[in-house]
């Protein structure tokens, strides 16, 4: 049995240095580029996945959606525009990558109608909330009440505050547990969800940190980075995703 193909989607960055100057010293070219955090592929690779990055190409999405077996929607310095889940105005905080942000979001819709497992992270938690139907806080310390570091002070592969996990979720069944600690690096967050979609973990100051589609064999969100398997739990969570997409494999 092949091993279950895994798409990631990759960030995206405008040139960071010029042509003339320092051959690129200030940034990896002085020409448009694509890039993904190593341990994403790493953690689908330990998982038993086979990793695959995904460039922005609208055009391939249908034939990605085929191909793929499952989709890691990845994290990234940036946010959803606040025009796709309904509100008018965008706060000064908010940073678009419109191109990455439609490539992500079509993606995920095919996924959704293919009926393949999702496992958002991050920024990817909330594009997956979006496409479900969800809404966003544009920036936590407006509409928290004396909120959590969620852009936390420490290092990524370090834990910032622990989470919930709600009992009977699936969340749950996977982890075992019903607190877990940690990463975290966001200033945005789910607001609301459709009905039909589970909050299946918060953090200490009411924010939404995981959701999932109980209808869907695998359909969840996180608002952490598990790729850094800083407990136990992130480790099995990369394992349930993995052999959910290995069913679709066979």
């Amino acid at each position: 049995m092949r091993a279950p193909l895994i798409g990631i989607t990759a960030d995206s960055e405008e040139p960071t240095s010029s042509p003339a100057d320092d051959g690129g010293r200030t940034g990896y070219s002085k020409y448009p580029w694509y890039a993904i955090r190593e341990n994403y592929c790493a953690a689908v690779r330990a998982a038993g996945g086979l990793p695959l990055v995904l460039p922005h190409e609208p055009s391939l999405i249908a034939q990605y959606a085929d191909l793929l077996d499952g989709l890691l929607v990845s994290g990234g310095a940036f946010d959803v525009d606040p025009a796709l889940f309904g509100e008018g105005e965008r706060h000064p905080t908010v940073i678009l990558k419109e191109g990455r942000t439609d490539f992500e979001l079509g993606l995920t819709r095919a996924m959704l109608k293919a009926d393949k497992p999702i496992l958002g992270i991050c920024g990817g938690q909330q594009l997956l909330a979006v496409a479900l139907g969800g809404s966003l806080i544009q920036h936590i310390p407006d509409e928290i009440n004396q909120p959590l570091a969620h852009e936390q002070p420490n290092p990524r592969h370090q834990a910032g505050h622990d989470v919930a996990i709600l009992e009977g979720s699936q969340l749950h069944r996977i982890t075992g547990e019903t607190l877990v600690p940690v990463n975290s690096a966001h200033h945005q967050a789910v607001k609301d969800v459709p009905a039909n979609i589970v909050v299946d973990a918060v953090a200490p100051d009411g924010v939404i940190e995981g959701i999932e589609d109980p209808s869907r064999a695998f359909c969840i969100g996180v608002q952490w980075h598990p790729e850094f398997h800083i407990s136990p739990a992130d480790v099995k969570l990369f394992a349930a995703f993995v052999d959910a997409a290995r069913v679709r494999a066979k």
